[in-house]
């Protein structure tokens, strides 16, 4: 990804040198678990690991790669160069080049797994602060944009925190499942070399031996993963239509911080707009764009071909990387949110009473009209509020048919609010807990 959407700490996760420093560690530990079986002498494994504190030099690795057309060759030729050929002599024994390539990619992805739990905890912080802070604010519900009953900001942050509590443990399970590492030489068979080596090279990097891998690990493991990562994405678009749509101007029940200094247009000074939620729908773009070729990717010739190869080089930075970074840029929005609780009444209270169009039904069903006739009188008195703005309350105080079944009192008392609101903390005892 681009600078200007990327975070150093996972950028560095799929830098050239990182890369090849996880490859020299799979190689030095199927060297110390041959030479604990007895298949290669001590000596050499011991040799190996001089290159311990070495930086690789990823320029005469691309040299080499230039003559051989083979990565892994490349750093292996380069390794011997750094360690000596005769104490090199035993690197890589009865190894493949996926044996490399497929354990380290999944030692990264779940690297980035981590890190992409951190910016989720930090998401799901903000959204439950933000909801406790606003959970007796009430503004309008809507469906299909428009007003329906009054809800509360805080249920808003609520159930965006529950939808991102959800993507944390899909999260969790990807990360399990890409957690596996394969040293079992070609097509899988370990003919060439031992199963107890990939025992013991996954236990040192923090993973469990792949079930049954061919001359590749299974790529429906990477499927789920990055199809949990679209779903992020696009828990994280959710968040940022409905901000954008809190910003507009006719709107404006809350808006992104706006700092000092920062212009909103080139050629009109007066706008702020929710370019930081806009970018965020782009980023998610971005995200799910890396799900059908992960799905793909799943359906390989035999044994192994490399038609995953370079997919998988640049959904697996980019993909990661891009996500982190959005994950954060949420956390900051939703952090530094400004919130007009103000407006949000006066948008509810823009159709005069409206909006309690259902419970005025109810209470008439409920006093013996049929509920096709209550459904009729609150219609006839609610068309007058959309289409000549009379008072809704006023206005079924003066329908004879509905005083006929409700008295002044009861209709009175259906405009009452907190009617609405009373169920909140049984929500939010279901989302964050008692």
């Amino acid at each position: 990804m681009i600078p200007r959407y990327s975070r150093p700490e996972m950028v560095a996760l799929w830098e050239p040198q990182t890369r090849f420093r996880i490859w020299y560690e799979i190689e030095a530990h199927a060297c110390d678990a041959q030479a604990m079986l007895g298949v290669i002498p001590r000596a050499n494994a011991d040799a190996v690991w001089k290159a311990r504190d070495v930086e690789f030099n990823v320029a005469r690795i691309d040299e080499i790669e230039a003559v051989t057309k083979h990565d892994v060759i490349a750093f292996l030729t380069h390794l011997a160069e750094i360690i000596g050929n005769d104490e090199a002599r035993f690197v890589h024994q009865g190894m493949t080049s996926s044996d490399v390539l497929d354990t380290t990619l999944n030692i990264q992805l779940v690297r980035a797994s981590d890190l992409l739990l951190k910016g989720m905890d930090r998401v799901l912080a903000a959204l439950k602060a933000r909801a406790y802070e606003h959970k007796d604010t009430v503004r309008i519900g809507r469906s299909h944009g428009i007003h329906a009953e009054p809800t509360t900001m805080g249920l808003t942050f609520a159930r965006f925190y529950a939808e991102m509590a959800r993507g944390r443990r899909r999260l969790e399970a990807a990360r399990e499942e890409i957690r596996t590492g394969a040293i079992s030489g070609a097509v899988g068979t370990f003919a060439n070399i031992d199963p107890r080596v990939e025992e013991y090279v996954c236990e040192k990097l923090g993973l469990v031996p792949e079930t049954i891998s061919t001359q590749v690990i299974p790529r429906d493991r990477h499927a789920m993963f990055f199809a949990t990562l679209g779903v992020i994405a696009s828990s994280i678009e959710n968040i940022a239509i409905e901000i954008r749509h809190m910003q507009r101007t006719e709107v404006l029940e809350a808006e992104e911080f706006f700092s000092p200094g920062q212009k909103g247009s080139s050629a009109m000074p007066h706008k702020r707009n929710p370019v930081l939620t806009e970018n965020l729908t782009g980023l998610a773009r971005l995200v799910r764009m890396s799900v059908t070729p992960a799905l793909e990717n799943v359906a390989l010739w035999h044994e192994r071909d490399i038609s995953h190869s370079s997919v998988e080089r640049a959904i697996g930075p980019d993909t990661t990387v891009t996500l982190d970074f959005a994950l954060h840029r949420l956390a900051g929005v939703v952090e530094k949110l400004v919130v007009y609780p103000e407006n949000m009444l006066k948008n509810m209270n823009k159709f005069k009473g409206l909006v309690m169009s259902q419970r005025v039904l109810l209470a008439l069903t409920q006093a013996g009209v049929s509920r096709e006739d209550s459904y009729r009188l609150v219609q006839r008195n609610a068309m007058k509020v959309w289409e000549k703005g009379a008072d809704f309350k006023t206005e079924l105080l003066a329908d004879p048919e509905v005083t006929a079944a409700l008295s002044p009192a009861e209709i009175e008392e259906k405009f009452d609010l907190g009617y609405h609101t009373k169920h909140v903390d049984t929500i939010f005892a279901r989302v964050f807990g008692a």
